[in-house]
């Protein structure tokens, strides 16, 4: 009988991603997936460091995985992903295997679990398993140079690497054969893209080329950052019909004391001309961000400045998070000085202030027509994303809503809510 396998994701994009490639080698191995964690020969988990809270729910999984080994003494547990140095060492206690991605993709590693696989120099040139077949997540780098104050990723996935443009290109021409409707290209900085192996090629040329090819499909990318958010790639992204229009624009802060010691090199004045001219260049474009609460050395005042800031750009949605220490960051050094409580408190009002602007800009879409990605559905109901990145719901009547997953669908909308949409459709 073939060894099953039960595969556990936290985290971004890009750990999903990840965790597509680890199936596909996982299954070229002879692994089958397991229905569920019980029946499973091998747990693996890919994890997350970003957040404390994460990095919690791992370790909250050690006592199930204990209990699962009293049942089944040949289970083997793995660990995986983004994996900080101190967290490590605890880890290795725990689970059989604790593994950079790179080595768990390459097998000729792996002790007892191996008995099959090609070894691969690069784990991005795995063949993914998509987790469905309309959305593919294409990696175009790993890694990051940036070092902001904050940020566990230079430490985790290391510096830049570039993936190969021809390969990039390659895998997107081949999910559009397949019928994918999306496609997001995923890095820690997309900006800083260069191809290793053509140093005319950055961001926008790649943007560029990836628009050519044919096909009725959207291009989502995340996430830049606004120190490097060249003229050059706003033009592409006006210019490229295919690009969907939706951008993730992480100001983290409103207050340029506080960037400073993020170690973000822009200031606020530059980051509102850069809303400015991209607004200008893509009228219709959907914006939203990613802010950090409770930096340390945030003073009320300086909290304030970010408060101001979402209520003059008026975000369509902001990913708010509480600041926590993480080891080996320049920020870990810093005294974590703002206590829970006012994290809390900071948390609020920004989430109110965003549900009020969110309900604004959905408003404006009551009566209009937009088309619609179903991702979903539940009974009647089926759900999916417009072209800005807006979650709609609208009823099915009269045919079947899960033939309809992976298909574009025109809904008019009847009804807006701060986190999405409502409407109907004219399907029969």
């Amino acid at each position: 009988m073939p060894k099953k396998y039960f595969l556990i994701t936290y985290g971004c994009q890009m750990n999903k991603s990840d965790s597509e490639r680890i199936t596909a080698v996982l299954k070229e191995a002879g692994y089958k997936l397991a229905s569920s964690i019980q029946e499973a020969d091998l747990v693996l988990t890919n994890m997350c460091s970003v957040r404390q809270s994460a990095v919690d729910r791992v370790y909250g999984l050690i006592p199930k995985f204990k209990n699962l080994k009293k049942k089944n003494s040949n289970l083997k547990t793995l660990l995986t992903g983004c994996i900080l140095k101190k967290d490590k060492k605890k880890f290795a206690k725990e689970f059989d295997f604790v593994l950079n991605i790179k080595d768990l993709l390459n097998w000729s590693r792996f002790q007892n679990l191996k008995k099959a696989g090609r070894v691969y120099k690069d784990y991005l040139d795995v063949s993914p398993k998509y987790q469905n077949d309309f959305s593919a997540f294409i990696p175009i780098s790993n890694g990051c140079n940036n070092f902001c104050a904050y940020c566990v990723v230079p430490y985790v996935r290391g510096f830049l690497v570039c993936r190969n443009h021809e390969k990039i290109l390659d895998e997107a021409r081949n999910v559009i054969r397949g019928g994918f409707k999306e496609i997001w290209l995923l890095g820690q900085n997309v900006n800083d893209y260069q191809s290793p192996i053509d140093s005319s090629i950055h961001f926008p040329e790649l943007l560029r080329k990836i628009n050519q090819i044919e096909g009725d499909f959207w291009i989502r990318f995340t996430s830049p950052n606004p120190k490097d958010f060249s003229e050059n790639l706003i033009k592409t992204m006006a210019n490229s019909k295919k690009f969907a229009q939706y951008l993730n624009l992480p100001v983290q802060s409103g207050n340029n004391d506080v960037l400073k010691r993020m170690n973000r090199p822009y200031k606020i004045e530059q980051y509102k001309k850069l809303v400015k001219k991209i607004r200008e260049k893509i009228p219709g474009i959907s914006l939203s961000t990613d802010v950090i609460v409770g930096f340390p050395g945030e003073t009320k005042k300086q909290f304030e400045n970010t408060e101001k800031l979402l209520k003059e750009i008026k975000y369509d949605m902001a990913y708010i998070a509480q600041y926590s220490p993480r080891s080996q960051t320049a920020a870990f050094k810093l005294k974590d000085d703002v206590p829970h409580q006012e994290k809390e408190r900071r948390f609020k009002i920004l989430s109110g202030i965003l549900r009020k602007t969110a309900l604004e800009k959905n408003k404006k879409l009551i009566g209009k027509t937009v088309e619609v990605l179903v991702m979903k559905n539940k009974k009647n109901f089926c759900m999916g994303k417009n072209r800005t990145y807006k979650t709609v719901k609208f009823e099915v009547p009269g045919s079947r809503p899960q033939d309809l997953i992976g298909q574009f669908v025109e809904v008019k909308i009847v009804k807006a809510l701060p986190w999405g949409l409502e409407g109907l459709t004219k399907l029969k």
